[in-house]
């Protein structure tokens, strides 16, 4: 009989160990999963599912790392990570729709008028996570018949390029920018595309009317789409002060950029943003893991991470960022937000002409 040679000894060796280890990693990943993800992702595992995930919650780079966690904590079940603002989304979330075509299994967007539409239209699934019990209080309970979850926190705040305002007066409130100090300084999102700043549209007519916009006008602001595109602008130089992203601020001062949050005397808008599975999902057990995967643990780290709120009470906030209780937050109501989105809309067209 011929002997194996040493070498084909090792690389059986290796091979039994490699084989040890993914038993040992599986197992320890099993032991970290709830009852309910354990009999999902078996369930989605069986069925080889993958959650395509439309989303405008976080950066491009956060959802990817969110992505990347989710299937290394499933093995077996994929996601697709396609994000967008939140109109786009939406968008296109209609015309697969209108073309009887099913691509988005799990939709997470920054615009309440869009749950409640899906909703109406009997577009979700009734689906109440396990995890979802387990987020901070103030996040639960968006929807009580449970077709969608808060499972993302955001603030808009004040926003500035430090090297172009030193020396000036800093704004304080929002009615600082409407001060002609800052005429051609200004940066803001579009909210046409990007829920967070049709939400801090409707409460800036909230709190101050239409006439605010109109004096905005009248500053010449420079207008992007997404909110994250006023972060962009502020690092170009292109602006001085924005209505802006306290996440994406606070990310990209922490890479070296000259950027600065200031969290206003009237008040820091709280977005909360919330994800629904669909209806016509072929991936119902994946879509469901997915959404408790949303929910726990890891992904309110990886939010952190990239400065975000969490909405788990385990995971403390962003090294830099103020602490939500030290900080005066304002949110609509869900009906004005659902009422007030499309109207300012149009005022908004009309008013800054894009």
């Amino acid at each position: 009989m011929t002997q194996p040679s040493l070498t084909s000894y090792w690389k059986m060796a290796a091979i039994s160990l490699l084989a040890v280890l993914a038993v040992t990693i599986g197992r320890a990943e099993a032991a970290t999963m709830s009852g309910s993800e354990k009999s999902l992702h078996a369930a989605a595992q069986k069925n080889s599912e993958t959650v395509t995930w439309y989303v405008s919650h976080y950066s491009a780079e956060t959802a990817e790392q969110i992505g990347a966690s989710f299937r290394a904590k499933f093995p077996g079940v994929k996601v697709s990570v396609i994000r967008t603002t939140a109109q786009v989304a939406f968008q296109r979330l209609n015309q697969d729709l209108r073309a009887g075509v099913q691509q988005c299994d799990v939709i997470s967007t920054t615009d309440l008028g869009h749950y409640a539409f899906l909703k109406g239209k009997g577009l979700l699934t009734k689906y109440t996570p396990e995890a979802a019990s387990k987020a901070i209080k103030a996040f639960q309970g968006l929807d009580p018949e449970g077709y969608f979850h808060v499972t993302s926190a955001g603030l808009v705040v004040l926003i500035h390029n430090k090297e172009k305002t030193a020396g000036k007066k800093l704004p304080t409130k929002w009615a600082d920018l409407l001060d002609p100090i800052w005429k051609n300084q200004v940066s803001l999102g579009h909210p046409g595309f990007s829920g967070y700043v049709g939400t801090w549209v409707v409460l800036m007519r909230k709190l101050y009317g239409w006439e605010y916009f109109e004096k905005m006008e009248k500053n010449n602001p420079q207008i992007g789409r997404s909110i994250n595109d006023t972060v962009t602008m502020l690092n170009a130089g292109e602006r001085s002060v924005a209505a802006g992203p306290a996440s994406t601020t606070l990310r990209s001062a922490s890479r070296g950029n000259p950027l600065g949050v200031i969290y206003p005397e009237d008040g820091s808008l709280m977005m909360i943003a919330p994800s629904g599975i669909m209806s016509n999902t072929k991936n119902p057990n994946a879509a469901k893991l997915f959404m408790e995967f949303l929910l726990g643990v890891e992904t309110a780290t990886i939010a952190v991470e990239s400065f975000s709120e969490s909405i788990r009470p385990e995971v403390a906030p962003a090294v830099g960022a103020t602490p939500l209780n030290q900080v005066k937050t304002l949110r609509p109501t869900f009906e004005e937000i659902k009422k007030g989105i499309p109207e300012v809309k149009e005022l908004w067209r009309d008013t800054f002409g894009v």
